[in-house]
């Protein structure tokens, strides 16, 4: 493989993997997890929304994205169930354990080798439009960055927006930088006072990904290793991290019957 970033490159060896026109963007849809909380054997990434199952609205919305058209979706739990469902126009790659969403991206690894950037996505967020994923994929290439991700900021956690109080807090410096992600099991008092959250929409440069994706420990409250903790080996490395501002109601997942309820009431204009 070309290593893109090296000094002593001929001119045909090099290509600017942040131009547009150029460069190979990547999609990987995270949907390994058993939907236990929702009171149902299915992987939690079939169970039904709007008679179609959580991760194809998803889908549908990849379809006007400015990057591969063939995204990978890692599952593990009934795998052979999930790729039945949705079929052969998809990419897959394995997670034998669930060990948390870092754990995940890396079982992609091989699947996903082409790409200069990747972006990651989780298969229950059904609300998350193109335009989003394009936002994502526009303001990595436009800033050159390391990592990007979508924040979201809310007035409050009341009514609907109580299920973006279990999403991890944005953590920035008195600059307004970004140090890091905090999940709600591992935050502080202070910390869950925080506002901005985290939905895990995020773009990495692929080399930098694969290389940091290792080094994830899993010394946390769930034992696992967590994709945001990327974030902080970005700051410890002095890499770019950019971010821009979305819409929460796009950020909104389903982990209980509860919010999959309030997404069936979101998708009927209801909510307050």
């Amino acid at each position: 493989m070309v290593d893109y970033f090296k000094t002593d490159m001929t001119t045909t060896e090099f290509k600017d993997i942040y131009d547009p026109g150029t460069a190979k963007v990547g999609i990987i849809i995270l949907g390994a997890g058993k939907g236990k909380r929702m009171e149902s054997d299915l992987p939690k990434v079939l169970v039904p929304l709007y008679g179609q199952p959580l991760i194809s609205h998803v889908l549908h919305s990849i379809e006007s994205v400015t990057a591969d058209a063939r995204p990978i979706l890692v599952v593990g739990y009934k795998a052979e169930l999930v790729k039945e469902t949705l079929g052969p126009n998809y990419r897959y790659a394995i997670q034998t354990e669930q060990l948390g969403t870092g754990h995940a991206v890396m079982a992609a690894r091989e699947v996903a080798a082409e790409y200069d950037h990747i972006v990651v996505l989780y298969g229950d967020q059904p609300h998350i439009p193109a335009q989003v994923i394009n936002e994502l994929i526009a303001t990595h290439l436009q800033e050159r960055a390391t990592m990007t991700l979508m924040t979201v900021t809310v007035p409050d956690f009341d009514k609907w927006r109580a299920a973006l109080a279990t999403y991890g807090r944005i953590v920035r410096n008195d600059a307004g930088d970004i140090l890091g992600i905090v999940e709600k099991k591992d935050a502080t008092p202070e910390q869950l006072l925080i506002r901005e959250v985290n939905p895990s929409f995020f773009c990495f440069r692929a080399s930098w990904l694969w290389e940091q994706l290792p080094l994830l420990k899993n010394k946390n409250a769930q034992g696992e290793y967590y994709l945001t903790d990327l974030v902080s080996a970005a700051v410890s490395n002095g890499d770019k991290i950019a971010s821009f501002s979305g819409d929460a109601l796009a950020a909104l997942g389903a982990n209980t019957k509860e919010e999959l309820r309030l997404l069936e009431q979101i998708l009927e204009g209801v909510t307050g």
